[in-house]
């Protein structure tokens, strides 16, 4: 999505990614907390522990670290909407909450906007290389998730090279740590069920000069097919491959990457992760793009869009609204499966524009999307 030294691609700006899903500083808890950091796309260092970020209290630490890797099956081919007649999960230890109760006797006006209008929707959870045990992570989430009859939204961002050293760099060493990591996002997933997001900016940046060799772009590749496939053995984990969004490359463009990585074995791709290109762009982008793909499906993040693009700034644009809310209920069911709220509102998206690191919850931003 985008880097924090503004790189631009084709029709613009490369698209915001999200930054710490679930950051909390120790002003918002009030405690201290276990530092197992959680965070999405373009972020920076880790400000706190989520509330939420605690290990299951269980001694099961899922696949070692040295588990042989097995090459996954081709799974059967995805059909329908799979997202039909769900619950989308609801986390009630976002930034938003712990905001919210934090400011109830000093603000409550603002406690009450931040309640109302962001900590009670359905937020993703962004998984990386900052949670100390990603099964157990995983699996705590899903034990809460599926008691609630609700399933959660993860984003996965930790693909060897991510972010091409910018903004948001990191990712895993190497091809097989990040083969064993994801096979043990799927082994805490379980026989459960779960939406995944699979690695923003990954295709968006796979070509970009001076980023990667073209064994590095293969070895991408491979990982986010072999990522694909993996988790798509439970049949209940549905897997949408990033694809960008509609002002980073021709959506001819966009078709040949998400076909290199193996969409036809995920569920579909998702659009404008983190970003906020308005609906009247990234819908007709979106069914142009399902087509080029065989009428793939696909979900749109709307976290954020409601004002539509800032020109091309990704950092914090100021002016942005809070766009569709979470739903299943569509335009198009036959296609677009849902609108999620990828980026978590309210974080900030990097120290620019007068915001703090990246995945701190901001209030001014905060306050900024969620009014009228």
């Amino acid at each position: 999505m985008a880097s924090s030294i503004g790189v631009f691609h084709f029709f613009g700006s490369s698209p915001r990614r999200y930054a710490a899903s679930a950051l909390r500083s120790l002003a918002l808890t009030g405690v201290l907390g276990a530092f197992v950091a959680c965070g999405g796309s373009q972020a920076q260092s880790p400000a706190g522990a989520p509330a939420n970020a605690a290990l299951a209290p269980s001694n099961d630490n899922g696949p070692p670290d040295d588990a042989p890797i097995t090459e996954p099956p081709t799974p059967p081919k995805a059909t329908g909407n799979p997202l039909k007649g769900i619950k989308l999960w609801i986390d009630p230890e976002t930034n938003a909450a712990l905001r919210a109760d934090a400011l109830e006797k000093t603000q409550p006006d603002v406690a009450k906007l931040f309640r109302e209008k962001i900590a009670k929707y359905s937020q993703a959870l962004w998984l990386g290389e900052w949670n100390s045990n990603v099964y157990r992570k995983v699996k705590w989430t899903v034990d809460q998730s599926s008691a609630k009859g609700e399933v959660p939204t993860f984003v996965l961002y930790n693909v060897p090279g991510r972010d091409c050293g910018q903004h948001s760099k990191g990712g895993l060493k190497d091809k097989e740590s990040y083969q064993r990591w994801v096979r043990k996002v799927a082994a805490g997933i379980g026989d459960r069920s779960a939406i995944i997001i699979l690695e923003p900016d990954a295709l968006g940046l796979l070509e970009k000069e001076n980023c990667l060799t073209k064994e590095q772009q293969a070895e991408r590749v491979f990982l986010l097919h072999d990522a694909i496939k993996v988790l798509r053995q439970n049949p209940k984990t549905i897997v949408y491959l990033d694809g960008g969004h509609s002002r980073w490359h021709p959506v001819e463009e966009e078709a040949r990457l998400l076909k290199m990585a193996g969409v036809e074995d995920a569920n579909g791709f998702a659009l404008n992760t983190s970003n906020y290109r308005a609906m009247d762009e990234l819908l007709p982008f979106g069914k142009k793009l399902s087509a080029l793909l065989g009428g793939a499906h696909f979900v749109i993040d709307t976290s954020r869009n409601g004002a539509g693009p800032y020109g091309t700034e990704w950092c914090n644009p100021p002016g942005r609204k809070l766009g569709l809310p979470p739903t299943t209920d569509t335009d198009d069911p036959n296609i677009i499966d849902a609108y999620l709220w990828l980026k978590r509102p309210g974080e900030s998206d990097g120290a620019c524009n007068g915001g703090p690191q990246a995945g701190a919850f901001w209030d001014k931003q905060a306050i900024e999307l969620a009014s009228p």
